[in-house]
């Protein structure tokens, strides 16, 4: 299996900044996409960002321009840089991963999600 593990979340004031990690593990085989998204309470999980193994990358409307998503393929680590943080991003984040390791196959993998509350 593929285990993510995310880091970086907190508590911030609004127009700040925080950086988040996500360590992906596991007899890995290969990872193509890697993801952020997000959900915040009484919403549906939403896609924040997302970074192909080439470096392609995409956003969603509310987020571009202030976040940057990026990853290191040979430590199969993807971060998402947050600035200019506002009330509304305030959500559990989830790390997502599309890969496959031994014994498992091609598959979404999931963080179990870091709080980023932002206040005012």
């Amino acid at each position: 299996q593929v285990q993510l593990v995310e880091s970086g979340g907190g508590l911030v004031q609004a127009g700040g900044s925080l950086r988040l990690s996500c360590a992906a593990s596991g007899s890995i085989i290969s990872i193509n996409r890697m993801a952020w998204y997000r959900q915040a309470p009484g919403k549906q999980r939403e896609l924040v960002a997302h970074i192909t193994s080439g470096g392609t990358t995409n956003y969603a409307d509310t987020v571009q321009g202030r976040f940057v998503i990026s990853r290191a393929n040979a430590q199969h680590m993807v971060y998402l840089q947050m600035n200019s943080l506002q009330l509304e991003d305030t959500a559990v984040y989830y790390c997502n991963a599309y890969g496959y390791a031994l014994g498992s196959p091609w598959g979404d993998y999931w963080g179990q999600g870091t709080q980023v509350t932002v206040s005012s």
